[in-house]
């Protein structure tokens, strides 16, 4: 067997781990922490063999997510560099739903985020934030559950990367707005959990701006050829700490000058 295709194996044989993982709702061991030498390259090529099963399966491609963006979220997970995946139909949850932890997630925590939705598609490289601002369409208010199948959140880049940049489930509310009147950059969002209030931040958080961060993985996504098309949800990271979500939690956030958005969990 050549270096190329032991490395495919491999890679293939990683990818199905994580979709058992997935669908078993377990987890495995840190990728990274195995002797295997793994890099960013590997990590997306098992994220899309990871997202080939999840389509066999039935699910169907509505977007991409960028994710570790602010300096709270990468210090909290040790995670120095943002990680890049895709949205499924499957993963969206309505808003003001609650979600049964046991059927569908293993160790989740809530994160608040603004959501672009896009007109036109975006290709990088050469994609600039103003660039993102003419493509999109709307924005609203976003709840991402993230949940990785890696032991206990000990995750590197090439952990969170090859797991489909930690993806779970995701509410957008029910608010969409015309971002060009608005600093995105300044809007704030405020976080409930059981009535009681837990966090703020502001879009900046998120490299600057969300439109920055949209920017970023325009381009990213680019050097792989993948593309930000028309019609997808586009979740540009989260600005507050995240938050373990556990059977019993109710989460409700405020995007100033957007909307809400609510999620519970049984």
């Amino acid at each position: 067997m050549t270096y190329s295709s032991a490395r495919s194996h491999l890679r293939a044989g990683l990818a199905d781990e994580l979709y058992r993982a997935l669908q078993g709702r377990f987890t495995v061991p840190p990728l990274r922490r195995r002797g295997l030498n793994l890099d960013v390259e590997d990590a997306y090529a098992i994220s899309l063999a990871l997202l080939a099963h999840r389509l066999k399966a039935g699910e169907r491609v509505i977007g991409k997510k960028i994710g570790v963006t602010s300096a709270a979220v990468q210090d909290m997970l040790g995670v120095h560099q943002p990680d890049f995946g895709f949205l499924t139909d499957r993963m969206q949850v309505p808003d003001g739903s609650e979600v049964r932890i046991a059927d569908r997630l293993i160790q989740p925590r809530a994160e608040a985020e603004i959501a672009l939705i896009l007109r036109s598609g975006l290709q990088g490289p050469g994609v600039s934030p103003a660039a993102v601002l003419a493509a999109t369409e709307s924005i609203a208010p976003c709840f991402e559950i993230v949940d990785s199948r890696i032991q206990d959140w000990d995750i590197g880049i090439v952990d969170t990367v090859a797991d489909n940049a930690s993806c779970g489930v995701f509410v957008l509310g029910g608010a969409r707005v015309d971002p060009r009147p608005l600093d995105l950059a300044a809007l704030q969002v405020r976080v409930w959990k059981n009535g009681q209030p837990l966090s703020q931040g502001l879009g900046s958080a998120v490299q600057g701006s969300p439109l920055a961060s949209v920017a970023w993985l325009a381009n990213t996504l680019g050097r792989y050829g993948v593309t930000l098309d028309a019609g997808d949800v586009i979740l540009s990271g989260s600005l507050v700490p995240l938050e373990p979500a556990r059977p019993g939690d109710r989460f409700r956030l405020v995007l100033e000058g957007v909307g809400e958005a609510a999620i519970a969990f049984s």
